[in-house]
C-alpha cells in the first residue's frame, strides 16, 4: 500500500487487521480481488450511497451505477474526483489504473476507459467487499 501518512485516516496494520475480516483485509489492504459474480452489491439497484468499507468515506452514488456485465459493481464516476485516488498499476503483466479510497488508501478496484454508453466513458469496476451501501431514506 501507499505511504499511510498521505491519508486522513491512518491506522497501523494491526489496527486494520483487528477491524476487517480476513477477506476484507486481503482486498482493501493487500489489493486482492473478490471472485467475479460473488459480490453482494453486484445486483443492488436501490437509490443510495456507496461508501468505503474501511473508513466510511463517500465514494459513489447509485445513479452512476450501471450493469457492465463484468461481474463486479460498476460506476461511471465517483461522487467527487477527489474522493478516489488513481494509481498506475503494472501488475498482472498489463497496464491498469488502480482505484483507492482517497481518505484511507484502501484498494477499491480498477477503472477502465471502456464504459461505452456512459457519460464519462469510464468503468469503475469495484469490489463489493470494498464498499458499504446505504439506501436513500425515500427508497
Amino acid at each position: 500500500m501507499a505511504d499511510e501518512s498521505n491519508y486522513a485516516v491512518t491506522k497501523t496494520d494491526e489496527q486494520w487487521r483487528a477491524e476487517l475480516d480476513a477477506e476484507q483485509y486481503a482486498v482493501l489492504r493487500e489489493a486482492a480481488t473478490e471472485r467475479a459474480w460473488t459480490g453482494e452489491l453486484l445486483d443492488e439497484s436501490r437509490a443510495g450511497l456507496y461508501t468505503c468499507a474501511a473508513c466510511g468515506a463517500e465514494l459513489f452514488r447509485s445513479g452512476t451505477k450501471f450493469d457492465s456485465h463484468c461481474g463486479w459493481p460498476s460506476f461511471y464516476e465517483s461522487v467527487r474526483p477527489e474522493a478516489v485516488e488513481l494509481i498506475e498499476d503494472r501488475s498482472m503483466g498489463m497496464l491498469r489504473t488502480e482505484v483507492r479510497c482517497a481518505n484511507c488508501g484502501s484498494h477499491l478496484g480498477h477503472v477502465f476507459p471502456d464504459g461505452f454508453g456512459t457519460p464519462t466513458g469510464d468503468r469503475y469496476c469495484m469490489n463489493s467487499i470494498s464498499l458499504t451501501f446505504s439506501p436513500d431514506a425515500e427508497a
